[in-house]
C-alpha cells in the first residue's frame, strides 16, 4: 500500500504517467522519493517523452482510498520546459519539501486544500447572495407556497453557490436507502464529549451530525428543497484556503467516504469487544483486487483495495473496453507464457466488489501545450446492466481464452474490414469510388451512341453564350446522317433546346446499361466512345456485367462476414455462467461544461416508481432513460456523464425500505427518523407552517384592504356623478378605451353589485371617447331609420341588434395578423371566445347606457331605458363575479398587447436589452391567456421567435462587452448576463422546445468558448464565477425583474400602432431564427 502512495505521488510530482517507468525509478532508488525524482527527470532529459502514454493512463487502478484522481485544484505552474536539469530538480525537490511540511505542520493533505479552495468558494457566493435583492436570480421565492413539498416527491438541495457538485453526490447516496440508515443511525462514540484526540475527530464528528440532519430534512420535510449551508459550512472550516475553484465530482465523493469511513471507523472500534472492528463504509463502497504482472521478467502478485474505479473515456466506444484497457496493463501474452519473459505488464482480476460500485469516467485531459486541462466530449454508452463475471478472479483462466478468442476475431475483423475498404474505395487517385459503380460508369460509357465526330464540332463559336447550340438531341435519326445539323436563331422554337440542356447541367438520370442497352432517344448527349463494333460491345457488356455481379457478391459476403463477427464478439460473455455477477445502474453523475466551469446534475433509478429521477439542484422531475442517454453518454452539446454508480442486483437490501420489526409495515417519512431527528425535523416543519400561515394571513389582509379601497372609490365616483351637471359629466374621464366598460355610466343604485373592473376607470383621451360615441350614435340613428315611430325601447333593442350584428361580422372576418378587431372593440374579444349571453347584453346595455351621447331627446331617452335595464338586472341574472372576471381577461389582453408591441418596436429599433423584457413579459402572459383559449392571445410563435431572437442579441452584446476586456464593459457585459440573460434561460428551457434548446445552446458555447483563450486573471475569474451559473440547467423559474411600466393608449391608437408594428415584422421565418 505505501508502494502504491509513493507511485502516485511521483507521477504527479514528475507527470510521468508510465507505471512501468515509476517502478523502476522507485526500485532503483530504494523508495527514496528525492533520488526518484531525480532518475525520472535525468531518464526524461535523455530520452523524450513518448505520445502514446495514453495507454498505461488507462490504467492508473491503485488504492484509490489514497489516491486524488483528477485533481488539477493546484494553479500554481512551475515551467520544466528549459534545458536546466538543476532548476528542475531543485524545483521539484522544493515542492516536494513544502508538501511534506506542509502536512506534518496541519495533517492537511494537498487534495484536502483544493477542496477547501472550493469550499471557501461555495460559502462566499453563498453569503453574496444573502445580500441580492429578490430581483435577482438566486434568491428564494417570497411565496412559501412556492417552496412548499408536493405530496412524497423527494426533496431537492439548494445551490449555496458553485455547490451542485455536492447535490448531486448527497443525492445519489441519500437514495441508497442502505446508506441513508447508516447515516441517520448514525451515533457518535461516548468519548465524543471529551476534547476530541486530533484534527480528524474534530472535523469528521460534526460533519457527521450535519449530515444526519441534512439527510432527516431530505425525508421529513415539507420544504421542497433543503438548504446544505452548515454540512457545507463544516467542510469549510475544516480546510485552511484562500483561493477558489469549482469542485471536482469524483474528488469529492472520494474524499467524503474518507470522512465518512472514518467517523465510523472510531465507532467500529468502540463497538469492537476484542473483534477486529467493521467499518460499514468499507463494507458498502470497497473492494479488493489482484494485481497479477511480470515486471522486467519477474512475476508479481498482490491485492489493493479501491474504491472509485477510476476509467479513461478517450478512445473507447463503450464501458466495456474501458474496463477492458483498465485490467491489462503491458503486453498480455507474458503474464501467463514462458515466453518473452523479458517483457513487462500486468493484469488486474477483481476477487471483491463492493455492493455499490463507482465508476469515475476521466473526461479530463491535460493538454500540454495550452498548458491547461481540457475536456473529452466523446461518446461512451453504458448499459443500465452490467455483469462484471469477465473481471473476476474466479474467471481468470475462463476470461483470458475469450480474450485471446476476441483478439484473434478482432485481427480477422481487421483484415476483412481492409479488403471491403477495397472494393468501397477504389482507385489510385485521391478520389476513391466504390468498385461496383466504376464498372457501372464503365458500362453506360460503352454502350453510349456518340452523336458526333467531336464533342465541339456540333456548337457554334459565333454564338452568344446561353444562346442556342442547334437542333434538339431529341431527333437522333437526324443527327446521325447529319453530324453537323444547320444552326438555328434564337427564338420561341428553339425554347426547349435550351430547357433540356439547363436540366442536364442540373443532373443528368443514370442510363442502366443492364436494362436499357442503347441511348434513349430523349437524353441529351454525354461521352461516348467514338469507333465501337457490336461484337466488341457484346464482349465487353459480358465482361462488365459479370465483373459487376462478382463485385456486388464479394462485397455481400464481405459485410456478412463482419456482421457475424461482430455479433460472436458481442455474445462472447452471453452465456449463462458469465452472467452470474450482476450490476444495476442505480446513478448517473452528469457535467455540463468544459474543464474550468461546469454544471452538476445527477439522474438517479427510483426502483418503486420503476423510473428514473432528475435532480437538479432544488429541481425534482422524472425522467426517462432516453433523457439520460442523450445527457450522459457524451456527443450531444457539452453534457456526460462523469461519475457511473452500479449497484449489485442480487443485494437488495441496498435499496429496499426498512420495516417496522413489530408490525412489519413499511417505514416512511418520519417513521424512519430516529428520536433527535424527527423532533428536529418537526421543529423545522412548524416553522415553515408558521410561515405559510403568515404569508396566507398577509394575503387575506391585502385582498381586504384592496376590496376596502374599490369600495370607496366606486362610492366616491357614485357621490361625484350624482353632483356633477351634464356638462361637466360629457368632460369627466374615462377609460383607456371606448370598450363598452369603459364608458362613465351613471351610478346604480347598488353601487358595489355594479361595480365596474378597475381597469375601467382610468381616464382616455377624448377622441377615444368619441371614436365609440360615434358608433353607438350611429347604430342608434339606423335603427330610428328602419324603426320611425317606434318607443325608446324598441328602438335601444334595434340598434343594440344591429351595433351587435356589426361587430359579430368583424369576429368573424378572418383578417391577417396586423388587423386585430378584438383591439377596436371588447364584443369581439368575448364572441371569439365564446363568452355568456348575458355577458355581452350587459356590456352591449353599458354602452348604450354612456351619458356623454349626443343630447337630442332620442339619444336621451335610449341612454335612459338603457340605464333603467341595467338598474334592473338582477345578480342572480348576471354573475357580476364572471362579468368582471371577462373585462379583466381583456384587460390582460390589452396589457399583453401593449408589452408585445413596445417590445417589437424597442427590437427594431435594436434597443435589445430594453426589448427583452417587454417580450419576455408579453410571452409568459400570453402563454397563460392561450392555455384558456384560442383566441384570448396572439401568435405564440411570432412571439417565441422575437423572444429568442432578443435574447441571442442581448447575449452577443454582453459577450462583446466582455471580449473589450475593458473592466467596466466587461463589469457591464457580466451584470446583462446576470441580470438578462441567465433569469431568462430557465424560461426557454421548461417547454423543451427545439430552436429554444439550440439558442440557449449557442449562448452557452459562446461562453465556453473563452475557456479555451488567453486571457488577463481578473477576466477568468470573473469568467469562472459566472459560467455556472449560466450552464445550470436546471428548469426552475428563478424571481424576476419587475414587469416594465405600460404606456396609456386609447383604442384608436393602441389598433394603429399595432397595425404598424405587426406589418413591419411580417411572420416568423420558416427556421425560425
Amino acid at each position: 500500500m505505501h508502494q502504491q502512495t509513493l507511485l502516485n505521488q511521483l507521477r504527479e510530482v514528475t507527470g510521468t504517467t508510465d507505471v512501468q517507468l515509476l517502478q523502476q525509478a522507485l526500485q532503483v532508488s530504494n523508495g527514496d522519493l528525492a533520488e526518484a525524482v531525480a532518475f525520472l527527470t535525468e531518464k526524461n532529459a535523455k530520452v523524450p517523452q513518448q505520445d502514446d502514454t495514453a495507454y498505461y493512463q488507462t490504467s492508473q487502478v491503485a488504492s484509490d482510498r489514497y489516491i486524488s484522481v483528477g485533481s488539477q485544484a493546484d494553479t500554481n505552474v512551475i515551467d520544466l520546459t528549459g534545458d536546466d536539469k538543476d532548476d528542475l530538480q531543485r524545483a521539484i525537490a522544493l515542492s516536494l519539501e513544502e508538501s511534506s511540511r506542509a502536512f506534518r505542520e496541519t495533517g492537511i493533505t494537498d487534495e484536502e486544500q483544493a477542496i477547501s479552495r472550493v469550499l471557501e468558494a461555495s460559502i462566499a457566493e453563498n453569503k453574496a447572495s444573502l445580500k441580492r435583492t429578490h430581483t435577482e436570480v438566486w434568491s428564494d421565492s417570497l411565496n412559501p407556497h412556492d417552496r412548499k413539498r408536493i405530496d412524497t416527491c423527494p426533496v431537492g438541495l439548494k445551490n449555496v453557490g458553485n455547490t451542485c457538485w455536492f447535490s448531486a453526490v448527497i443525492q445519489s447516496l441519500f437514495n441508497l436507502l442502505e446508506f441513508q440508515r447508516l447515516v441517520l443511525h448514525y451515533s457518535p462514540p461516548a468519548r465524543v464529549h471529551d476534547l476530541p484526540r486530533n484534527q480528524k475527530e474534530h472535523r469528521n464528528l460534526p460533519f457527521m451530525q450535519e449530515l444526519r440532519i441534512l439527510f432527516s430534512l431530505m425525508v421529513g420535510s415539507k420544504r421542497k428543497y433543503v438548504d446544505p449551508s452548515r454540512a457545507v459550512e463544516i467542510l469549510k472550516d475544516a480546510f485552511k484556503s484562500s483561493e477558489s475553484q469549482q469542485q471536482d465530482v469524483s474528488e469529492f465523493t472520494h474524499k467524503l467516504l474518507d470522512w465518512l469511513e472514518d467517523a465510523f471507523q472510531m465507532k467500529a472500534e468502540e463497538d469492537r469487544e476484542g473483534e477486529t472492528p467493521k467499518n460499514p463504509m468499507v463494507e458498502l463502497f470497497y473492494g479488493r483486487f489482484l494485481a497479477v504482472g511480470v515486471l522486467e521478467g519477474k512475476k508479481f502478485e498482490n491485492t489493493e483495495m479501491f474504491g472509485q474505479y477510476p476509467l479513461q473515456v478517450n478512445g473507447f466506444k463503450d464501458l466495456h473496453e474501458c474496463l477492458e484497457a483498465a485490467m491489462i496493463e503491458g503486453e498480455i501474452e507474458s503474464l501467463h507464457s514462458a515466453e518473452n519473459a523479458a517483457r513487462s505488464g500486468q493484469e488486474h482480476w477483481f476477487t471483491e466488489l463492493p455492493p455499490v460500485l463507482t465508476f469515475e469516467l476521466s473526461r479530463f485531459e491535460f493538454n500540454q501545450a495550452l498548458g491547461r486541462p481540457e475536456k473529452i466530449h466523446n461518446k461512451l454508452e453504458f448499459p443500465s446492466m452490467l455483469y462484471m463475471d469477465r473481471y473476476m478472479d474466479r474467471n481468470r483462466d475462463v476470461t483470458r481464452i475469450k480474450r485471446e478468442e476476441i483478439r484473434r476475431l478482432k485481427e480477422h475483423l481487421t483484415l476483412l474490414q481492409q479488403r471491403l475498404e477495397r472494393y468501397l474505395s477504389y482507385g489510385s487517385g485521391p478520389k476513391r469510388f466504390p468498385l461496383a459503380d466504376v464498372l457501372q460508369y464503365a458500362m453506360e460509357f460503352a454502350s453510349s451512341k456518340p452523336v458526333c465526330t467531336s464533342p465541339v464540332e456540333d456548337i457554334d463559336s459565333s454564338a452568344p453564350p446561353g444562346g442556342t447550340t442547334g437542333q434538339p438531341l431529341s431527333q437522333p435519326s437526324t443527327a446521325e446522317q447529319d453530324p453537323l445539323p444547320p444552326l438555328e436563331s434564337s427564338g420561341p422554337a428553339s425554347l426547349p433546346t435550351t430547357a433540356a440542356t439547363a436540366a442536364q447541367q442540373q443532373r443528368v438520370p443514370i442510363h442502366k446499361p443492364f436494362t436499357q442497352s442503347r441511348l434513349p432517344p430523349d437524353l441529351p448527349m454525354h461521352p461516348a466512345p467514338r469507333h465501337i463494333t457490336d461484337e466488341e460491345l457484346r464482349v465487353l457488356e459480358g465482361c462488365l456485367h459479370r465483373w459487376r455481379s462478382e463485385v456486388e457478391n464479394d462485397t455481400r459476403d464481405l459485410q456478412g462476414s463482419i456482421n457475424r463477427i461482430h455479433r460472436t464478439i458481442e455474445l462472447m460473455y452471453s452465456d449463462k455462467s458469465m452472467m452470474q455477477v450482476p450490476y444495476r445502474l442505480h446513478a448517473v453523475l452528469v457535467h455540463e461544461g468544459q474543464a474550468n466551469a461546469g454544471h452538476y446534475w445527477a439522474y438517479i433509478y427510483d426502483p418503486h416508481q420503476r423510473c428514473w429521477m432528475k435532480y437538479n439542484d432544488i429541481s425534482v422531475t422524472k425522467s426517462s432513460w432516453e433523457e439520460l442517454v442523450r445527457d450522459s453518454f457524451g456527443g450531444y452539446r457539452n453534457a456526460s456523464a462523469y461519475c457511473l454508480m452500479y449497484i449489485n442486483d442480487k443485494k437488495p437490501f441496498l435499496i429496499e425500505e426498512e420495516f417496522d420489526k413489530e408490525t412489519g409495515q413499511i417505514l416512511s417519512g418520519m417513521d424512519k427518523l430516529p428520536p433527535d431527528l424527527k423532533q428536529h425535523v418537526r421543529g423545522d416543519n412548524e416553522l415553515f407552517d408558521k410561515e405559510v400561515q403568515e404569508w396566507d394571513a398577509l394575503q387575506i389582509r391585502k385582498a381586504q384592504q384592496e376590496k376596502l379601497a374599490l369600495v370607496a372609490a366606486a362610492a366616491a365616483a357614485a357621490a361625484a356623478a350624482a353632483g356633477a351637471t351634464p356638462a361637466a359629466s360629457s368632460t369627466s374621464p374615462s377609460s383607456s378605451s371606448p370598450q363598452p366598460m369603459s364608458i362613465e355610466s351613471s351610478p346604480p343604485d347598488n353601487t358595489v353589485a355594479q361595480q365596474e373592473p378597475e381597469y375601467m376607470e382610468q381616464p382616455s383621451p377624448t377622441n377615444d371617447s368619441k371614436h365609440l360615441q360615434e358608433d353607438t350614435e350611429r347604430a342608434i340613428s339606423r335603427a330610428a331609420a328602419e324603426q320611425e315611430g317606434r318607443s325608446p325601447e324598441a328602438l335601444l333593442n334595434a340598434a343594440i341588434k344591429l351595433e351587435y350584428a356589426r361587430l359579430l361580422r368583424f369576429a368573424q372576418e378572418d383578417t391577417p395578423p396586423e388587423k386585430d378587431y378584438r383591439l377596436q372593440h371588447v364584443i369581439v374579444y368575448l364572441i371569439q371566445n365564446q363568452a355568456p349571453k348575458k355577458i355581452l347584453e350587459r356590456t352591449l346595455l353599458t354602452q348604450f347606457a354612456d351619458r356623454n351621447l349626443a343630447f337630442d331627446e332620442r339619444c336621451k331617452s335610449i341612454m335612459s331605458v338603457a340605464r333603467a335595464k341595467l338598474d334592473l338586472i338582477k345578480p342572480e341574472e348576471v354573475n357580476m363575479d364572471e362579468y368582471e372576471m371577462w373585462h379583466q381577461a381583456y384587460q390582460n389582453f390589452r396589457e399583453t398587447t401593449i408589452l408585445m408591441m413596445t417590445g417589437l418596436e424597442l427590437f427594431q429599433k435594436t434597443n435589445y436589452t430594453e426589448a427583452l423584457m417587454h417580450l419576455i413579459y408579453s410571452y409568459q402572459y400570453n402563454k397563460e391567456l392561450l392555455s384558456k383559449g384560442q383566441y384570448r392571445g396572439h401568435d405564440d410563435e411570432l412571439l417565441g421567435h422575437y423572444r429568442r431572437e432578443c435574447l441571442l442579441k442581448v447575449n452577443e452584446q454582453a459577450a462583446a462587452m466582455f471580449e473589450s476586456g475593458e473592466e467596466p464593459e466587461v463589469t457591464t457585459g457580466i451584470g446583462i448576463m446576470n441580470d438578462l440573460v441567465v433569469p431568462c434561460i430557465p424560461l426557454l428551457l421548461i417547454h423543451d422546445a427545439e430552436r429554444d434548446l439550440l439558442a440557449v445552446e449557442d449562448m452557452r458555447n459562446r461562453w465556453c468558448s473563452y475557456l479555451g483563450q488567453e486571457m488577463e486573471p481578473n477576466l477568468q475569474e470573473k469568467l469562472t464565477d459566472f459560467l455556472p451559473k449560466l450552464l445550470d440547467c436546471s428548469a426552475e423559474i428563478k424571481s424576476f425583474h419587475d414587469p416594465p411600466k405600460l404606456p396609456t393608449y386609447s383604442t384608436l391608437e393602441l389598433s394603429e400602432r399595432f397595425s404598424r408594428v405587426m406589418a413591419s415584422v411580417g411572420r416568423v421565418p420558416s427556421n425560425g431564427r
